[in-house]
């Protein structure tokens, strides 16, 4: 029993170092901000936690166990939901949490979710909270002990859209902070994305960011399978062929982009599974995430 006890006990104060206290994504002026109240609010269901009108974006750190002083790889997470909400839990802190188990930093990052009223310019407001924590990543790198040629971004749905922004708009700093900093991720890995704002895409996603204003240039610019070029960092995705809410073609067609413009892509579709199922697929014994761990060797 006191073995029990003393392991239990490792185990939460592990679990517990992980996640540190959510921090301001920016530590002064949010850029493209109208100030107003936090109406921010959560709710879980169904066993996952949905988070709405995030106006003031924070990240959660996730540090991996110590283990000798070599550094680690850090994922920054962007959840899913659409650009109306992020599906915080099962798409965000249980893969940080997954991520540290093979040795691996992760920061979940709750950015904003479009909004006329708080932001000036909506259809950027995620992407500059991407950027942010790119920025933040590697400022801090030498701090957290994280190997700063190995950041790389992550995506969800929605949020995999974001993740593939952040992997094909890295020329331009949409914060306007123009500091210089690399805004590169090393990496890209999108689960279940939307990736594309043309007919195949996800419509809910398309009008949260975009709203009325759904203009030849801003579905180009959006549409991430036609921004990829030689520079595009490599990219592991995760799709099941039966999604009936992002189509499949998302994935098909920004591997085959990846692959025209000869960057690495590691591509895995799944029979089945539909959409939003986070770590665990139930209609397979299939552990994409062992994928994942594998990949991760190959960096």
């Amino acid at each position: 029993m006191m073995k029990y006890l003393l392991t239990f006990g490792l185990m939460i104060t592990l679990l517990s170092a992980q996640a540190q206290a959510p921090q301001a994504l920016y530590p002064g002026e949010i850029p493209n901000y109208i100030a107003g109240p936090n109406v921010e609010s959560s709710a879980t269901t169904g066993g996952i936690l949905r988070i709405s009108n995030v106006s003031n974006p924070v990240y959660t750190l996730y540090l991996a166990p110590e283990s000798g002083n070599a550094k680690k790889p850090m994922v920054i997470i962007f959840p899913g939901g659409g650009y109306r909400i992020l599906a915080a839990s099962h798409e965000g802190s249980d893969i940080a949490r997954k991520l540290n188990e093979i040795g691996v930093h992760a920061m979940v990052v709750h950015y904003r979710l479009p909004d006329s009223t708080r932001q000036v310019e909506k259809q950027y407001a995620p992407m500059q909270d991407a950027q942010q924590a790119i920025r933040v990543a590697r400022q801090q790198a030498n701090v957290w002990n994280v190997d700063s040629t190995k950041i790389g971004v992550m995506g969800f749905s929605a949020g995999g859209h974001l993740a593939a922004s952040a992997a094909t708009h890295h020329s331009i700093d949409y914060t306007k902070m123009n500091d210089g900093q690399n805004l590169r991720p090393d990496f890209q890995l999108l689960i279940y994305p939307v990736v594309s704002f043309r007919a195949y895409s996800h419509q809910g996603s398309v009008s949260s960011l975009l709203g009325k204003n759904k203009s030849e240039e801003l579905l180009h610019l959006f549409s991430n399978e036609e921004q990829v070029n030689a520079n595009t960092p490599r990219a592991f995705l995760v799709h099941a062929s039966d999604d009936g809410a992002v189509s499949v073609a998302n994935s098909l067609n920004y591997a085959a982009a990846l692959a025209n413009n000869k960057v690495l892509v590691d591509l895995h579709i799944m029979a089945k599974g539909g959409h939003g199922f986070g770590l665990v697929n139930k209609t397979t014994d299939e552990y994409w995430f062992d994928r994942l761990a594998t990949w991760f060797k190959t960096l």
